[in-house]
């Protein structure tokens, strides 16, 4: 299963990744000008910096074996799909209860915006992450993580 692995050794806080991210989940599709200068209502990120400090480091969604947010929902909206292993949240039966927000020990699960009825979280960008394809460090890698070495 692939996952995004975090080297914070390497992340400079740049949010690059961010910026990304927005753009591939916006209607003008990975162009940043027009995500940035004419979208009316951009997207949120679905990945984030944490800073403390000199300390900063991106998380995204760690696509957890035993997902928590996906035992949280009340609706069935959070699955795991059981060949790639990712989470993900099925828009169509989002209620906008939050339990998977509340749920998530990594806060990587956000609601989309102020009036959005919708809970968003790392979708790998259909297996082409937009955050590691434009980390200037390469601070950030996507890439087979075995069992022994699971994130959640």
């Amino acid at each position: 299963m692939k996952r995004i692995r975090i080297k914070e050794q390497y992340c400079i806080g740049c949010r690059l990744c961010e910026i990304h991210c927005i753009a591939a989940h916006s209607t003008y599709k990975y162009d940043l000008i027009r995500t940035f200068k004419h979208e009316a209502t951009r997207p949120k990120p679905r990945i984030v910096i944490e800073e403390a400090g000199e300390t900063c480091f991106a998380l995204p969604c760690r696509q957890c074996t035993e997902a928590h947010c996906v035992r949280a929902c009340i609706t069935g909206s959070m699955k795991k799909d059981p060949q790639s292993g990712m989470v993900f949240n099925d828009p169509e039966r989002c209620v906008a209860c939050w339990t998977c927000i509340a749920a998530c020990p990594y806060g990587a699960i956000v609601r989309e915006g102020t009036h959005s009825k919708l809970a968003v979280k790392c979708d790998l960008c259909g297996d082409n992450p937009q955050c590691v394809i434009h980390c200037p460090n390469e601070a950030l890698v996507f890439e087979d993580v075995t069992e022994e070495g699971d994130m959640g």
